[in-house]
């Protein structure tokens, strides 16, 4: 593979970055869950899940930005017309659920008698104590978080797929290019 076969080392640290905070969040957000209500390990845990997400958008922006920014590398050749398309597409919408899923969060948390803090620090609310909004924005967030998981096992089930099976280089973009 040649330089233009190779992602770009920012965008790979950020696609790893924003992996393992993904995964972390939605393991944090399955754990919360199960807490019991009006406990501090309930707060405590909510009030870090809403800062990382923070993060998470912040960074998905930073993404965004990049791959506006910056030409990804073309498809293989040879690849099938359905798998780039389907690689696209699946792209788009994780990129669109990951943007989705904080957003939908802080909405939730906006029209909430709680606010947001952001690793202690209070942010200002969009809105105002809703119930209906809230559960609104709540139910939104569950939707996409579903959503996201199902890209997530897809991306990675594609990239085992070119990494094991098809052996055509398609994962080795993604890693740091090794040293000659």
């Amino acid at each position: 593979m040649d330089a233009s076969d190779h992602y770009k080392l920012p965008a790979i640290a950020l696609h790893w970055l924003m992996a393992i905070l993904l995964i972390s969040l939605i393991a944090l957000g399955y754990y919360m869950e199960g807490l019991p209500k009006n406990t501090s390990d309930r707060a405590y845990f909510f009030a870090l899940h809403k800062s990382m997400g923070l993060v998470a958008l912040a960074l998905i922006l930073v993404r965004i930005g990049w791959r506006a920014t910056h030409v990804v590398p073309a498809p293989l050749p040879g690849m099938p017309t359905w798998e780039i398309m389907a690689a696209a597409w699946s792209h788009r919408l994780l990129y669109l659920c990951m943007f989705l899923q904080p957003l939908t969060g802080y909405l939730s948390s906006s029209f909430n008698k709680y606010g947001i803090k952001f690793f202690g620090v209070s942010l200002p609310n969009w809105g105002w104590e809703d119930t209906a909004l809230r559960e609104l924005f709540a139910g939104a967030h569950d939707v996409v978080g579903m959503a996201l998981i199902a890209l997530i096992v897809v991306h990675v089930l594609a990239a085992l797929k070119h990494g094991l099976i098809d052996k055509d280089q398609i994962f080795q973009r993604m890693l740091p290019k090794p040293s000659r």
